[in-house]
């Protein structure tokens, strides 16, 4: 059995230690993780997920009331969400899974859609978050959105439109809570404020906890030629990089992956969370007040190479490969 999400094969042994037969199917499909010790663990909804749905139900339920919408995930998977729809106005609360330290769960998202002579348009409304300063990808002033997610809202409202044979629709989403929550997470420290981001890569929140923990150091521990990467970038571009090695997606938790880790191991991934767990310090006294406005500026080849050089020589077992969101290197230990 392969989980479709990220390709890993789950051993035999962990799915003979399922009592779950239904968390198994789920697992299956790609909607959950299954654990070394058998345990199933489900996938939530990112906030890029729940916008899109929000913004389909309202489209379609200016024909009619909708409870449930599928959505075409980033990664592929067609998910089923369910959501309370009439007269064009949606309401679509985020599912997190088995993520109990998600401050967004449970934070509802509010689409409202009126008819347009064609064409589709989304409206960023009260509690998205907003740049306050230019970023290497976003202007100051720019809703917080990122571009898949972008992408899945508005395939999901063309998709809506077609489906009523209707021309065109504008739809404003809003999120009632946003400001207050947005300033729980790390978006003031990124530069963004008056709400929260619109994000997810995959579309699907991965679990966390003890028995995540233990699966993916029994993977890391048992493979041999490993790389280990933060994210769903750096799972892709690993693979590419390195297709004889095994992959393995450690999330954040970069020393606990690496403590399991026999003999030589690559550490390859997008720069943010690698260089700040090389060196936790190492904006100070730089200037920029994030890794990825470091990473786009010309001092950037200068610092992460004191960095990856001072790293090396301590962990020489080590090598750490940076890619940027293109997929090219930008920074390698010597």
């Amino acid at each position: 059995m392969r989980d479709p999400v990220t390709g890993f094969v789950y051993p035999a042994d962990w799915i003979a230690k399922c009592s779950d037969p239904a968390g198994l199917a789920l697992a299956e499909r790609g909607f959950a993780i299954l654990t070394s010790s058998g345990t199933v663990l489900k996938r939530g909804y990112t906030t890029g997920t729940t916008a899109a749905a929000a913004c389909k139900a309202a489209v379609l339920s200016l024909d009619r009331a909708i409870d449930y919408v599928e959505i075409r995930l980033p990664c592929g998977l067609v998910a089923e969400v369910p959501v309370t729809a009439r007269n064009g106005k949606a309401s679509c609360k985020k599912f997190s899974g088995d993520y109990p330290t998600d401050v967004t769960a449970g934070i509802e998202f509010i689409a409202t859609a009126v008819p347009a002579p064609e064409g589709i348009r989304l409206v960023p409304g009260a509690g998205i978050g907003r740049f306050v300063r230019d970023t290497p990808r976003y202007k100051k002033g720019e809703p917080a959105i990122s571009a898949a997610p972008l992408a899945c809202i508005l395939a999901g409202m063309e998709e809506a439109l077609a489906a009523m044979g209707q021309p065109g629709a504008t739809v404003t989403l809003e999120i009632p809570d946003g400001e207050q929550i947005g300033k729980l997470t790390l978006n003031p420290r990124m530069g963004v404020e008056g709400g929260i981001s619109v994000l997810g890569s995959t579309g699907l929140v991965e679990p966390w906890d003890d028995h995540l923990e233990e699966s993916v150091q029994a993977r890391i521990a048992g493979a041999k030629n490993i790389v280990i990467t933060t994210g769903r970038v750096g799972l892709r571009y690993s693979r590419l990089l390195f297709p004889d090695r095994e992959v393995v997606l450690a999330g954040g938790k970069i020393r606990e992956a690496l403590s399991a880790a026999q003999g030589s191991v690559i550490l390859c991934g997008l720069p943010a969370l690698i260089l700040k767990y090389l060196k936790p310090d190492i904006l100070l006294r730089t200037g920029y007040a994030t890794v990825e406005e470091l990473s786009a500026s010309p001092d950037f080849t200068r610092i992460s190479g004191r960095v990856l050089a001072a790293y090396k020589k301590q962990h020489p077992e080590v090598r750490v490969v940076l890619v940027n969101r293109d997929g090219t290197v930008i920074g390698e230990s010597p």
